[in-house]
């Protein structure tokens, strides 16, 4: 495990929100930052060179879905994952932990680790928490995560307490494995604990008797409420140490994203931007707006005025609805740019109100416009 300064410099606070630098071998990344996720190397729809222009400062990619497909053979063959997508920044990579939960009808979990029957042909194969940090090594992944067990939601307590114990064994073993392989790529460790707040301190307690570069609270946007989301950042965040980064997996929705930003988190990655564009909705201060609105057949404006996205900057309202109802790609993909912008530049101006020591005022005028805004599009779609 590196010294702490080796990995993260902690900028500033503002009340409990954060700006801060990840030290990675591809680059430095900014926090609090959003992480457009390529899960099969790709972020849907978009080039390499166009999350450049859009400043990403890192991307996520997932080993259980590179291991069945293209497999780690070709991809060491081409490489490794940086070499092999034509992208030179850092990588972030989910250990394929989380397919424990989603893919729960075609797996069988042992002491050891995990028999998935891929999805894609339906070939079994084994992933432990050895062989991921080892499938993580062959991908050449800057920041690596541990292999976690990530229980459904709701958990009884009993099963969620033997769920614990397997994850910190894991974890354990992925730290040794680390060790063996020299300390190239960071490691962070995964909390869990579901609903029960003396669960997610144990399990970051815990992690931390291990010691990783970082720390993720997991188990978190797996169907439950979301004040039951928040309330487990809130049972993680005391026992999160200040000197590292700090990472929510796999949400959220912009207005959650500044709620957690508040709450002292640093890092957050989620489909969300491309996956609803693909439905023809666009992301707004004012909440998602559907492309398909009648009001945008003939409007000349932009999809948000003063947006400086690639989409917004070139094409108008009425020419992005007519892509979306032609079914024509280019829509989907301008939806999808102008929605990774809005992400990354949530985060990049929570950044800057950080530093200028104006978090509480642009956190609750940004709150205030994005709820109020979703509150009229839902009216709207009722009527």
């Amino acid at each position: 495990m590196r010294k702490a300064g080796e990995v993260f410099r902690l900028e500033k606070t503002d009340g409990k929100a954060r700006a801060g630098v990840l030290k990675t071998a591809h680059g430095e990344v900014p926090t609090p930052v959003f992480m457009p996720v390529g899960t099969q190397a790709s972020v849907k729809g978009v080039s390499p060179d166009e999350l450049i222009e859009l400043q990403a400062p890192i991307i996520l990619g997932n080993t259980y879905h590179l291991v069945v497909r293209p497999g780690l053979e070709v991809i060491r063959q081409m490489g490794g994952l940086h070499s092999f997508m034509g992208w030179n920044g850092p990588i972030l990579t989910d250990s394929g932990g989380f397919q424990v939960f989603s893919l729960a009808k075609i797996r069988e979990m042992t002491e050891e680790g995990v028999v998935f029957s891929s999805h894609v042909d339906g070939k079994k194969f084994f992933l432990g928490p050895k062989e991921a940090i080892q499938a993580q090594d062959t991908l050449g992944s800057d920041v690596m995560m541990a292999f976690d067990e990530c229980p459904p939601w709701p958990c009884e307590r009993e099963r969620m307490e033997a769920s614990l114990q397997r994850t910190h064994r894991w974890a354990k073993i992925c730290r040794e494995e680390q060790d063996q392989l020299g300390h190239r790529n960071l490691l962070f460790g995964i909390g869990q604990g579901g609903d029960h707040d003396d669960l997610r301190r144990k399990s970051l307690e815990e992690l931390q008797k291990i010691g990783f570069d970082g720390y993720a609270v997991g188990g978190v946007s797996v169907g439950e409420p979301e004040v039951q989301m928040m309330k487990a950042i809130d049972a993680s965040e005391p026992y999160l140490p200040a000197d590292r980064p700090r990472y929510v997996m796999g949400l959220g929705h912009p207005d959650q994203i500044v709620r957690m930003i508040g709450k002292g988190m640093d890092m957050f990655d989620c489909v969300l931007p491309t996956r609803v564009a693909r439905n023809g909705t666009a992301c707004t201060e004012e909440g998602p707006v559907s492309a398909r609105k009648p009001t945008w057949t003939r409007d000349e404006n932009p999809i948000v005025k003063g947006c400086a996205c690639y989409a917004c900057s070139r094409f108008s309202r009425a020419y992005v609805q007519h892509l979306i109802k032609a079914e024509e790609l280019l829509g989907l993909r301008l939806i999808s740019l102008h929605n990774l912008h809005f992400y990354l530049e949530t985060v990049r101006q929570a950044r800057a109100a950080i530093l200028g020591g104006r978090w509480a005022e642009w956190s609750a005028d940004f709150l205030g416009r994005y709820q109020r805004g979703n509150k009229e599009q839902e009216k709207e779609e009722k009527e």
